[in-house]
């Protein structure tokens, strides 16, 4: 099944805020972190969702392997 294709305008609005979703992008897919109490009200230390977060990864004190908890739910348009 092929993933639906979201743009950066479209993540930035699952920002808990402004739509009820909590998404994250990292390298390019598109992870619904909305189930994560660590994401509640769409702010995760001093990162808010809807926004792409792989350049953020590098200084943050846990691996990329924390995104296999959530679920992919699109790529990201370039």
């Amino acid at each position: 099944m092929e993933l639906p294709e979201f743009t950066k305008q479209q993540l930035a609005l699952r920002n808990g805020q402004d739509k009820p979703q909590i998404w994250v992008a990292y390298l390019g897919l598109i992870y619904d972190v909305g189930e994560s109490r660590l994401w509640k009200n769409g702010k995760h230390y001093e990162h808010w969702a809807g926004q792409d977060l792989t350049d953020e990864l590098a200084d943050a004190p846990h691996s990329e392997t924390v995104f296999e908890k959530f679920t992919v739910i699109g790529k990201l348009k370039i």
